[in-house]
């Protein structure tokens, strides 16, 4: 090793860089500081995403608000309004009532058989056994709804005789297809490839159609559900012509007597009522619809 010059220290095999401040380097012989202007932003924290609410104050308000204003106006003109002997026979004794209650239980009834024929009749329809005769149970049921209601109740009444069982049959037969339809379109139209991985986790049949397919139908069953529901209420007021009461008599006793408040007493609450059957339906569609399926904005 030769000395080093005089007042130098000497110089070991790897001398020892001096520490460079931060920030600084050297590339071929030449000194860069960097300035920050390339160094990556700080992210800012992610605020929590806040889901939308499913019922507004409006939906919750405005179609309810607007019948009661609708019935208070025709309850003060009905107050005000001179009834002859005939118009008070035809409401007395609570006779509005009834009818109300009756129509009302005629459209509960009838959607409840329509709910336990519909649906799983569906459901069999899509599975690969049954699937070749879905054309022509839709065929059956489109028969039945084309079919005027007022000759279905009559051929009804012919056969089955004069009551609520015949009315309640012929609601059933008009409403099956809305439901019917709208099973078979859902569970047609889920994505194979969701299924397939569902078979492929190891689920069962049964599992399949539970946790997948029919979650993945719920709208467009629960559409059919609120189509059925509405086409019920209208359909119940034909009942009176095969002896199964309902709001249909008030409105018949109104023409044939030509008595006008009897008439529109009954028409109001009968479009009062598809009209709040209907809300309550949109409702239930929002709330069982699963979050999964909603669309974000």
């Amino acid at each position: 090793m030769s000395p080093s010059p005089a007042g130098e220290p000497p110089l070991g095999p790897h001398p020892a860089e001096p520490r460079r401040p931060d920030g600084e380097h050297e590339v071929r012989g030449h000194t860069f500081r960097d300035t920050g202007e390339g160094e990556p932003e700080a992210t800012p924290p992610l605020s929590p995403v806040r889901e939308p609410r499913r019922l507004t104050w409006q939906k919750l308000t405005f179609l309810p608000v607007t019948l009661l204003v609708v019935l208070l106006i025709t309850w003060l003109w009905f107050r005000n309004a001179e009834l002859d002997s005939i118009s008070q026979n035809a409401l007395a004794d609570g006779n509005v009532w009834v009818r109300l209650r009756q129509h009302i239980e005629l459209t509960v009834i009838s959607t409840f058989f329509v709910l336990i024929i519909a649906i799983p009749l569906g459901i069999l329809l899509t599975r690969k056994r049954l699937r070749p005769a879905a054309p022509f149970a839709m065929a059956l049921a489109n028969i039945g709804q084309a079919t005027p209601a007022i000759g279905l109740l009559a051929l009804l009444v012919i056969w089955m005789g004069i009551g609520k069982k015949a009315a309640l049959v012929g609601m059933v037969i008009y409403a099956v297809l809305p439901v019917l339809s709208n099973t078979i379109a859902g569970l047609k139209a889920n994505d194979p490839t969701l299924l397939e991985a569902a078979r492929g986790i190891g689920m069962s049949p049964a599992g399949v159609l539970t946790k997948v397919e029919l979650p993945l139908a719920v709208p467009l069953i629960l559409a059919g559900v609120r189509t059925a529901l509405v086409l019920n209420v209208g359909t119940a007021t034909l009942a009176t012509f095969g002896g199964g009461g309902g709001l249909g008599d008030l409105i018949s006793t109104g023409i044939t007597t030509q008595r006008m408040p009897v008439l529109v007493l009954g028409s109001i609450l009968t479009v009062a009522l598809a009209l709040l059957v209907d809300w309550l339906a949109s409702l239930a569609e929002l709330l069982l619809r699963p979050r999964g399926l909603e669309v974000r904005s």
